[in-house]
C-alpha cells in the first residue's frame, strides 16, 4: 500500500490541502476550502475522477478538516496517510529546519503571531484542528521562514535602534523558503555542477528574489513581512517608510485603512486600477492600455533592480532561475525584465523563452549569455518529504 503524507496549508480565510506520494511526488487528492470565517464556506475536492463541491457550516478550519476526514475515507484514503505536514509562513528565530509537532513547538508559533498577525493565527488553528482528527500520526511543521536562517548579520539587520532587534527580534526573516529550497535541490542535476550560486525570483501574486550559495540563503527581498521587496500583486513592495504616516496624518487614513491599502490596493492592482493578475494585464497591454503598460514597466524594474542587488549579496551567480506562477509561464515578464540586465551578461533566446512554459524545465538563454533557466517549483513535494523523513526517525 502506496504511504502518503497529508499536506495542509491554512491561510485566514482558506485551507489548501493534498494528499502526497512523497516519493514520486503522485496526489490522489488535493482541494480547497474557502471562505472560512463565514456563515458558510465552500469545500473542493479534486481526484481524477473530477471535482466535488461541499457547504461548510459553520465556514470553519475545525469544520474543514471534518469534511476532509470524510473525504478521505469515502476515497479510501485515510489509512494510506502516515503523516500530517503543516506548511507555516513564519518561524521567527526559533527554527531553521522543519520539526515535529509539540507542545513546545505550538507554543513557538503562536509566539510568532507578533511578527506575522496575518498568517500564523491561521496555522495555530489548523495545527490545532489536524491534532484533533488526526491525534495519531506524526504531525510536522514545514517553515517558509527557515531557509533564511543563515543570513548573515549585515543582511538581516534593519538601520533602526539595535534594541529593536535584541528586545522584539524585529529584523529581515525572508519568506518563499520552501520554494528556495526545493529549485536549490534541483539545480546540481540541471546544470551538471555540484556547487550552484544562483539567483532564484519566486514570482506570483507575492513573489521575491533570494541569493542562493548552494543550500543556503545569503539574502532576500522579503523582510519582517511579506510585504518588503518587489511590487506584488495587491501589496507595495519597498515605498518611503514615511508614506504611511503622511497619509494618515495628512489625509485621515485610520490604521486598518493603511493597512488595507499597503496589503490589498496597491502593487498591480493599485498601480493599474485594473486587476492583480499579470495574464489581466499583459491581455490589456496587448490592447495599448496605457496603466497596464505602467503596471508591468514598474514591476519588471522594479525585478530586475532586485535582481542587481542579489547579485552583489552573491558576489555573481552561476545561474539565474525563475519559478512560481508568474516566472513560470510569462514570458514577457521574463523578457522584459532581463532587458534591464543586458550589460551584466544576460541575454534570451526568445524562441525557447516562448516555449518553456507552463510546468516545463528548461534553459532560456541566448548562446553567450549567463544561464538562466526556468524551473517550476514544487512546495508540496517538499513539505511531503520533509514530514516523511521526520516521521520515519
Amino acid at each position: 500500500m502506496t504511504q502518503y503524507v497529508l499536506i495542509i496549508n491554512c491561510g485566514s480565510s482558506s485551507l489548501k490541502y493534498a494528499v502526497i506520494d512523497p516519493v514520486t511526488g503522485d496526489s490522489p487528492l488535493k482541494g480547497l476550502a474557502e471562505k472560512l470565517g463565514h456563515p458558510v464556506g465552500m469545500f473542493t475536492a479534486k481526484t481524477a475522477s473530477g471535482k466535488t463541491q461541499y457547504d461548510l457550516n459553520p465556514g470553519t478550519h475545525e469544520k474543514a478538516l471534518e469534511v476532509l476526514v470524510e473525504v478521505l475515507k469515502a476515497e479510501n484514503l485515510m489509512k494510506s496517510i502516515q503523516a500530517v505536514g503543516h506548511r507555516v509562513v513564519h518561524g521567527g528565530e526559533y527554527f531553521s529546519e522543519s520539526v515535529l509537532v509539540n507542545e513546545d513547538v505550538r507554543a513557538k508559533i503562536a509566539d510568532c503571531i507578533r511578527l506575522a498577525p496575518l498568517h500564523n493565527p491561521a496555522h495555530v488553528e489548523g495545527i490545532d484542528a489536524a491534532l484533533h482528527h488526526f491525534g495519531d500520526l506524526p504531525q510536522a511543521v514545514v517553515f517558509d521562514t527557515a531557509f533564511h536562517q543563515q543570513m548573515p548579520e549585515n543582511a538581516y539587520l534593519y538601520a533602526l535602534p539595535y534594541e529593536y532587534y535584541t528586545n522584539w527580534h524585529i529584523r529581515k526573516y525572508g519568506f518563499h523558503g520552501t520554494s528556495y529550497r526545493y529549485i536549490a535541490s534541483q539545480l546540481p542535476e540541471l546544470l551538471g555542477k555540484e556547487k550552484v550560486k544562483s539567483i532564484v525570483c519566486h514570482l506570483g501574486n507575492g513573489g521575491s528574489v533570494a541569493a542562493i550559495d548552494s543550500d543556503h540563503s545569503v539574502d532576500t527581498t522579503m523582510g519582517l513581512t511579506p510585504l518588503e521587496g518587489l511590487v506584488h500583486g495587491t501589496r507595495t513592495g519597498d515605498i518611503d517608510p514615511a508614506i504611511p504616516s503622511i497619509l494618515m496624518e495628512q489625509f485621515d487614513v485610520d490604521t486598518k485603512e493603511m493597512s488595507d491599502i499597503l496589503w490589498k490596493r496597491s502593487g498591480l492592482l493599485g498601480l493599474s486600477g485594473i486587476s492583480n493578475d499579470c495574464r489581466t494585464l499583459e491581455e490589456e497591454m496587448e490592447k495599448g492600455n496605457a496603466a497596464a503598460i505602467r503596471a508591468m514597466e514598474v514591476y519588471c524594474y522594479r525585478l530586475a533592480k532586485h535582481i542587481g542587488a542579489q547579485l552583489v549579496a552573491l558576489g555573481g551567480c552561476d545561474v539565474l532561475v525563475f519559478t512560481g506562477g508568474i516566472g513560470e509561464n510569462s514570458d514577457y515578464v521574463r523578457r522584459r525584465t532581463v532587458e534591464h540586465l543586458a550589460f551584466l551578461g544576460f541575454s534570451l533566446d526568445q524562441a525557447r523563452n516562448k516555449e518553456v512554459l507552463f510546468g516545463k524545465t528548461g534553459a532560456i538563454h541566448a548562446q553567450g549569455s549567463l544561464p538562466v533557466w526556468v524551473v517550476p517549483t514544487n512546495e508540496e513535494l517538499l513539505i511531503a518529504r520533509d514530514t516523511a523523513a521526520l516521521a520515519a526517525k
